[in-house]
């Protein structure tokens, strides 16, 4: 890893006391990034702990290979192929979702709107479309969509028809920079403190690597996989993640009832809720970005 692009693992200890519950079990990492919450985990498992991880990013996977630890492995996939372990294998799985610090610095992944570089946002560069690619061919319509839904902007609508209009006009936009740009120069009121095009990158970021999507299946997986006892631990950064992990637990905290068969024995509760934590204002002051940060911690239930 460059040593330039350097990551602070937001949570880093209250996350790996919140899943660690039995050092002799089995835990998964579903989003290794640079290994902040596996190497502390690895410290305090026993010979007998395993740790499994799963990344997209080529770079984490790099990273990952720096490890030489028996006792852990890595994935080259999604958090979403959660499922595809055996069931009730693992005493805890982690979550640390968004993107990290080395993606957001690095002008070639695209993911910032402070550096200039080509439009990609891609977590896997080996496949699926750039943002670049995408909007070279979506239309008014869809890219409204993506920016109004994922990234909750009121202008969604204003800054498609200039992505659309500059495409037809000059060829489509390639550069980090010229998305910035353009957004800019549509957004009139902008947030305090806040760069106009945060909530078009946010949004065009979600929507290329499908991350809501691959979340919601991540925590159905995490049923799965998860021993009675075991723990579930998500950390994230902005409201649209945190509401789906919110209602993913509620949902799952409650004995539901079929109303189709009044007198049938409920569905039992798979889950408790146990925690939700926030950084500390030391932590914050440290790091600025973990300031949106939330972790949310549930026991798996008995079968």
């Amino acid at each position: 890893m460059d040593s330039t692009w350097q990551h602070t693992t937001v949570l880093l200890n209250e996350a790996v006391q919140a899943v660690l519950t039995n050092p002799d079990g089995t835990y998964i990492d579903a989003t290794f990034g640079r290994g902040g919450h596996s190497r502390l985990l690895l410290s305090q498992l026993s010979p007998l702990g395993k740790l499994i991880a799963f990344d997209k990013d080529l770079e984490a996977i790099a990273e990952a290979a720096r490890i030489q630890d028996a006792r852990f492995s890595i994935r080259h996939q999604g958090f979403a192929n959660l499922g595809e372990l055996p069931a009730a294998c693992a005493m805890g799985v982690l979550m640390d979702l968004g993107i990290s610090s080395p993606q957001i610095d690095n002008p070639a992944r695209g993911f910032s709107f402070r550096f200039d570089g080509p439009l990609d946002m891609r977590m896997d560069t080996t496949r699926g479309q750039s943002v670049a690619q995408w909007l070279a061919v979506a239309d008014v319509a869809q890219i409204t969509e993506v920016i109004r839904e994922y990234g909750e902007e009121r202008f969604a609508a204003q800054i498609a028809k200039a992505l659309v209009a500059r495409r037809q006009e000059r060829g489509p936009i390639s550069t980090t920079a010229e998305l910035a740009q353009l957004v800019a120069g549509t957004v009139k009121t902008r947030e305090q403190g806040q760069d106009p095009a945060t909530r078009t990158f946010q949004a065009f970021r979600i929507f290329i690597n499908a991350e809501l999507e691959e979340l919601q299946q991540a925590l159905e997986a995490s049923l799965h996989v998860l021993q009675p006892g075991g723990r579930l631990v998500v950390i994230a950064f902005h409201s649209l993640e945190d509401r789906i992990v919110k209602q993913f637990i509620a949902q799952h905290s409650r004995d539901v009832f079929d109303r189709r068969a009044p007198f049938a024995a409920p569905k039992v509760m798979q889950l408790q809720a146990l925690n939700r934590i926030k950084p500390s204002e030391a932590e914050v002051k440290a790091n600025p970005r973990s300031r949106s940060a939330i972790m949310r911690v549930a026991q798996r239930m008995a079968a």
